[in-house]
């Protein structure tokens, strides 16, 4: 029974992360582009913020995916 529970966990771990591996793909290019931009004198300040702002909507997109998968939706009573 566990080991039924690890692999479906596993297969969830796996549609999940090629789900948000798709969602984040603007985000982490932008990222890429800041930092192949930036001189290293310019790395933090603004640099580092936009930065901290592209994680930022990583992070809000792997929520928002999680709670997508999670069925929490109720019938109202008749």
């Amino acid at each position: 029974m566990q080991e039924l529970l690890a692999n479906e966990q596993e297969v969830a771990t796996q549609q999940l992360t090629v789900e948000l591996t798709q969602l984040i793909e603007d985000e982490v290019r932008d990222m890429v582009r800041t930092l192949q931009h930036a001189e290293p004198a310019t790395l933090f300040g603004q640099t580092e913020f936009k930065i901290r702002d592209l994680a930022l909507q990583i992070a809000a997109k792997a929520y928002q995916q999680r709670l997508a998968q999670k069925k929490t939706a109720t019938k109202v009573p008749v």
